[in-house]
């Protein structure tokens, strides 16, 4: 990165009618409030959101898909942390 470039910023956005951040997108800023200001006004112009987080793309760590096997499998072998087992009660929205 170049001394001029401002670093990318990743913008997750909270919508009305969801319980969780949704990734949008991208865009360059000087620092994380210019990111949130930028980010509202290019990803919320129809008053889409209620809460917006941005990250430092340069921070964020994920895994590689090629190696999806060997991470996700163990898990298949723990039934008992499948949800299977359990009734939800009628009552409860978000589980």
């Amino acid at each position: 990165m170049s001394s001029n470039e401002w670093p990318l910023w990743e913008v997750f956005i909270r919508s009305k009618q969801g319980l969780s951040h949704k990734h949008v997108g991208s865009l360059r800023a000087a620092d994380a409030e210019n990111a949130i200001n930028n980010a509202r006004d290019v990803y919320t112009r129809r008053s889409e959101g209620i809460s917006i987080w941005v990250v430092e793309s340069k921070l964020i760590s994920a895994s590689d898909p090629k190696e999806a096997d060997s991470l996700f499998d163990p898990a298949d072998t723990k039934i008992y942390r499948h949800p299977t087992f359990y009734e939800v009660p009628d009552g409860v929205l978000h589980m």
